[in-house]
């Protein structure tokens, strides 16, 4: 028998190579599940050949320092056919372990699958093997490193599959690199050598060294392209989300100061960004009353390592950002650049000044609310009162109250109708008068626009009118008929509306019953509530009611011009 050994510094480089393979197809395996269609399944492949290179890698590595006493040649054939297997073995289980549908039992079956071909890549490139002995095998150490390799396979799945990052993954992929080394030692350990008496002595291969260092130098370089276009794809593909979502992204070197901004990033910033720009360049451009807060958040994360989170705005626009960043230090713990997004917030800004400014017009409302209930409910308070005491009888007490409620709830309805801001005068008379016949009659003027107070009151004098007109006036007789005509009239103190009531004929009864109850209703609405004036005037003409309205706070008449001409009660 003879007895060979193993070149320690192979051994290490061939441990060096599989935790780097391992750690690169883990990190290719992670771009499988980000990515679809061609995408995905060309991550598939890169991450089955970083795998299956490795492995055959660390294995061919090892094999050339590989000593049995004798010259040693491969078998190119048989070493490509193994270097076939390797790949296609960790192709397949990839492909199983990546797919969404694949359960428990499928994993453990590709893993399986991969450790058997990967014990069939070791003993094929044995069989490449070409020295002056016999290669034999212990069963029983052949099957243990098939167990090795089919556990260490396992594991790779089930870690590929699982989410790593940083110290998780370096501890996964040297595990996986070190079960990978120790299956092939198994393997070799399983060898016996059994010299071929009188065998010619074949010419010996290539030096082992630098072959070793050769494909070594060039499976790293593999895999480092591989991370490097790993980490490439991560960083298009986060720079694209954040282009989709509108934030932009940049990096602050904090030696020289130096911004790099992604295009978002200069998008968001327009003129300031343009150029090659820095940071002091860039706070030159930020409004006098936020600056000061944008350099203290600043030095505050790089002194204490918070988060960096401030708002500003610019001094060209009205437009706000949101700058969110992050420290990043050296191997010292040091910073020496702070990475972050910046991200248009002038739209939140807004919706959040209009929700502010809605609050308070609600708040302002709920105690106009409460101010008019109250108010309301005087004046309910006030007409049961006086209603009571003029009332001959219970029947006519609930008529007159009735019809008063009535005349304050049409009014209500209208102002509901208008958000309670403003009423139309033509439409608040248009309510009281509903009720008489069209042909009896006649309103005249262009429509203005009152106040809350003024719709309310308008409208009780002008039910009270109205009652009247019914109950001891013209529209109580037949043929008689109601004049309602105004305009708005200039003064030295403030324009005015002026209002007229004109009942024909007059009525005795109308005029004995101008002194009741609903005439203080109609002095106190007009001239006690809305401070203006009201004239009565009977004639031969018939009975007129004057108002002359103070209109200081309201908007005006509700369409141009100045209204019509109001003729002279006393004409």
């Amino acid at each position: 028998m003879v007895h060979a050994h193993h070149s320690p510094l192979f051994a290490i480089l061939s441990i060096v190579i599989a935790v780097l393979g391992s750690w690169t197809a883990l990190d290719l395996f992670d771009r499988v599940s980000g990515n679809f269609g061609r995408a995905r399944a060309g991550w598939l492949v890169a991450a089955a050949l970083a795998m299956g290179l490795s492995i055959w890698s660390m294995h061919f590595v090892a094999m050339l320092g590989f000593d049995p006493g004798s010259a040693v040649s491969y078998d190119p054939i048989l070493t490509l056919v193994s270097l076939a297997l390797a790949i296609g073995a960790t192709g397949t289980a990839f492909k199983v372990a990546a797919s969404e549908r694949s359960d428990r039992r499928h994993v453990v079956g590709a893993a399986v699958l991969m450790g058997t071909g990967i014990c069939a890549m070791h003993y094929v490139g044995m069989a490449a093997l070409r020295t002056a002995a016999v290669l034999g095998y212990d069963p029983l150490l052949v099957l243990l490193s098939l167990a090795v390799a089919v556990s260490s396979s396992m594991a790779a799945l089930f870690v590929a599959r699982s989410e790593q990052r940083g110290w998780s993954r370096a501890a996964a992929a040297g595990i996986l690199g070190l079960a990978i080394v120790g299956m092939h030692y198994t393997a070799m350990a399983a060898l016996h050598l059994t010299p071929v008496p009188g065998a010619a002595i074949g010419m010996p291969g290539p030096p082992p060294y630098p072959l070793a260092f050769g494909v070594a130098g060039t499976t790293v370089l593999i895999l480092f392209l591989a991370l490097m276009a790993s980490l490439h794809d991560q960083r298009v593909n986060i720079l694209a989300a954040l282009d989709a979502g509108g934030v932009g992204y940049w990096e602050l070197d904090l030696a020289n100061g130096r911004l790099h901004l992604s295009p978002r990033g200069k998008a968001i910033l327009g003129s300031a960004a343009d150029g090659a720009p820095v940071y002091a360049d860039l706070l030159d451009e930020i409004s006098p009353g936020s600056r000061s807060e944008v350099v203290a958040r600043l030095h505050e994360a790089i002194d204490t390592g918070a988060d960096y989170d401030v708002e500003y705005t610019l001094v060209r626009g009205d437009r706000w950002l949101n700058a969110r960043g992050r420290v990043v230090g050296d191997g010292r713990h040091r910073p020496t650049r702070m990475v972050g997004v910046v991200i248009d917030v002038t739209d939140r800004r807004q919706a959040m000044d209009r929700i502010v400014s809605s609050e308070r017009r609600q708040r302002l409302l709920v105690d106009e609310l409460n101010h008019r209930v109250k108010n309301t409910l005087a004046t309910v308070q006030s007409l049961s009162r006086q209603t009571a005491r003029s009332a001959a009888s219970v029947e006519g007490f609930h008529r007159s109250f009735e019809g008063r409620l009535l005349a304050l709830s049409s009014a209500h309805n209208v102002l509901t109708q208008h958000g309670w801001e403003h009423a139309g005068l033509r439409e608040i008379l248009e309510r009281e008068l509903s009720r008489i016949a069209p042909d009896r009659v006649a309103l005249s003027g262009e429509d203005v626009t009152l106040s809350v107070r003024q719709a309310l009151a308008i409208g009780m004098a002008m039910h009270e009118l109205v009652s009247n007109a019914v109950r001891h006036g013209a529209l109580g007789t037949d043929g008689g008929t109601v004049d309602v005509c105004w305009g708005l009239a200039a003064s030295a103190r403030a324009p005015g509306l002026v209002l007229e009531w004109r009942e024909t004929p007059v009525a005795d009864a109308a005029v004995a019953m101008s002194g009741g109850f609903g005439f203080q209703i109609i002095r106190r609405s007009i001239e006690g509530e809305l401070e203006g004036e009201a004239t009565l005037v009977v004639g031969p003409e018939g009975l007129v009611w004057r108002f002359v309205l103070p209109l200081s706070d309201h908007a005006g008449p509700a369409t141009g011009g100045g209204g019509a001409a109001v003729p002279d009660a006393a004409q």
